[in-house]
């Protein structure tokens, strides 16, 4: 049966593949991008939630995909700059998440789904990012919000879950991808864009409703947590 998915930065690299991997499966898909939505804006997002849901008959799967990746760090900011940049990464990555969960969760409870949130969060929540601080703290709060939202909405058969990839080869990192970068995973490489859309619809699977709750590391063996 055909699912309606959501997901949003569906316009290139990831999001691209994570829409195409969807539509492949028969589902139906709005990808949204930053020219549709912005994330940073509350009204906007409720907004761009009814429209899916009036285009798509019904949102089942949640893809919160979208993030915005800013190098700046104490060493090369001013204070104000360091302030800004903060607010501007917390806004999409944390807080555009967050209402985009609520506005689409709400529906979902709404209609007595079960259905699905897949949030793609970042090996860096974990591994640390010393050129780009906020971008690695905004996506360990965003698997925590992902955790939190998993336990709360169970109840209502919603199952919520995380990938958490290191560097993936799309055109907007192509200049972070370095040799040292994909030597850090012993196979040599940095993960492909369909790799990471694969674990997205499993997650999104009705077989995956038991890993709901998880952080699934995405890294090629790169970085191994205990």
């Amino acid at each position: 049966m055909s699912r309606g998915v959501l997901v949003t930065g569906g316009n290139r690299g990831i999001g691209a593949s994570i829409a195409e991997a969807f539509r492949n499966l028969g589902d139906e898909v709005v990808a949204l991008s930053s020219a549709d939505v912005d994330l940073a804006d509350p009204d906007a997002i409720a907004r761009a939630v009814d429209s899916a849901v009036d285009v798509l008959g019904g949102v089942d799967v949640l893809v919160n995909n979208a993030g915005l990746v800013e190098l700046g760090s104490v060493s090369d900011r001013s204070y104000a700059e360091w302030q800004a940049l903060w607010r501007r990464t917390f806004d999409v990555n944390v807080f555009g998440a967050a209402n985009m969960s609520y506005c689409v969760a709400k529906h979902m409870v709404d209609r007595g789904v079960r259905g699905r949130i897949v949030n793609v969060g970042s090996r860096g929540a974990f591994r640390g990012e010393p050129d780009m601080p906020a971008y690695g703290a905004s996506k360990a709060a965003l698997h925590a919000m992902g955790q939190s939202l998993a336990l709360h909405l169970a109840p209502h058969g919603i199952a919520v879950a995380t990938v958490a990839p290191g560097f993936v080869a799309t055109e907007r990192v192509a200049d972070m991808v370095t040799d040292e970068v994909r030597e850090q995973s012993p196979f040599g490489r940095v993960a492909r864009p369909e790799e990471v859309a694969a674990a997205v619809v499993y997650l999104a699977s009705p077989a995956a409703e038991w890993a709901s709750g998880a952080v699934l590391d995405l890294n090629g063996a790169s970085y191994l947590r205990t």
